[in-house]
């Protein structure tokens, strides 16, 4: 917990962060810059909301939901408060949250449905990572993810406050020891994914494929578990994985739905009118400055560049024909799910592709 005390005449505040152990100076520093250049004084009967976030502090998106925060708390007048815990420190599963957080255990939560398969896989199946391929497409389908993702979690007790956009991301393929251009050289790997449409995927392509959590793959690829594992360099630092791979090579787009900012319909319901407002607005601002993709792909050759100077070489791109395979196996394993989901699945995955144009 990192707790900075500040002082305007003569009262003092505390303005606490939950996360990590491992934040590092620069970002104490920058929340806490946030902190001190808009503090408001929070009155002895102000509420404050617990909002889990399983991402940790590096992430941008948490740099959104303290922005998110912060409004909430001018918006209000000092009236409403949120109090973040970062980094999973709550101990909350992402695969448990659509029981958790019905039940009250925490006020909010940032949700991705991709981790819900569980207990609800049509929700899961609306949009399966690398079947949309560039951010036109992407624009043309997240009306209709937004609109289905809110009418699911309706059916689970939670409100959608808001949406936090995810950038369009680069998958690369990050390899400990030996450099991996085709798919047929990652046949002889151990692969970290994090989703059961990549294993599915990447098993019909002949690689084994598992899924491990992202506080995971650090020991994982550091000690041998894995050879390799996916993930976007414009966010491999958040996992260091500069420290364990030597080589990265880049295999196909991410676009995924969003995150959702959630929270128990009966504690949204026993909200005053004023506070209701005062998140939504709060809200409708993160989506305003997420839903926004012109810089994405420079971000991503930043990003490389600067993982080749820490030490990891970016190789050429797998062959267009690999991608092209690996796409096109994608788009099987998205209609296989939704047929397995059953129930508004299918439906769901056709008024997307009727979004694409592919209908």
């Amino acid at each position: 917990m990192q707790e900075a005390h500040l002082a305007i005449g003569h009262i003092k505040f505390s303005v606490m962060f939950w996360g990590q152990n491992t934040m590092k100076k620069s970002s104490t520093a920058g929340v806490f810059g946030l902190a001190v250049a808009s503090v408001v004084a929070f009155s002895a009967q102000a509420k404050e909301l617990k909002f889990n976030n399983p991402l940790p502090e590096s992430r941008p998106e948490t740099q959104e939901l303290i922005k998110f925060a912060d409004e909430v708390a001018a918006n209000s007048g000092g009236e409403l408060g949120i109090r973040l815990f970062n980094g999973g420190s709550m101990t909350l599963k992402n695969a448990d949250l659509l029981r958790t957080l019905p039940r009250g255990v925490v006020d909010m939560s940032l949700l991705w449905a991709n981790y819900l398969g569980r207990d609800a896989p049509a929700l899961s199946t609306v949009l399966v990572q690398g079947s949309i391929g560039n951010v036109e497409e992407l624009e043309a389908a997240l009306p209709v993810v937004k609109d289905i993702y809110a009418k699911e979690f309706d059916k689970w007790g939670v409100k959608t406050v808001g949406n936090l956009a995810i950038p369009m991301l680069y998958a690369s393929v990050f390899c400990r020891d030996e450099p991996v251009r085709t798919l047929d050289d990652l046949k002889s790997k151990k692969l970290r994914v994090w989703s059961k449409d990549q294993v599915m995927t990447f098993t019909k392509l002949g690689v084994s494929a598992q899924i491990i959590n992202q506080d995971e793959m650090y020991i994982s690829m550091k000690t041998g578990v894995v050879d390799c594992a996916l993930y976007p360099a414009l966010y491999a630092h958040t996992a260091s994985l500069q420290e364990t791979a030597k080589y990265a090579s880049y295999l196909y787009p991410i676009a995924a739905g969003p995150y959702t900012l959630g929270m128990a319909t009966s504690k949204w319901d026993a909200l005053s009118e004023e506070e209701k407002a005062a998140l939504q607005q709060a809200a409708d601002n993160v989506w305003e400055r997420t839903n926004e993709y012109s810089n994405d792909l420079q971000r991503e050759m930043a990003a490389r560049e600067k993982l080749g100077e820490q030490g990891v070489t970016f190789l050429e791109d797998f062959p267009q024909e690999d991608r092209d395979l690996f796409l096109s196996t994608v788009s099987g394993t998205w209609k296989e799910l939704t047929d397995e989901a059953g129930g508004d699945a299918p439906k769901y995955r056709q008024q997307v592709l009727e979004a694409l144009g592919r209908s």
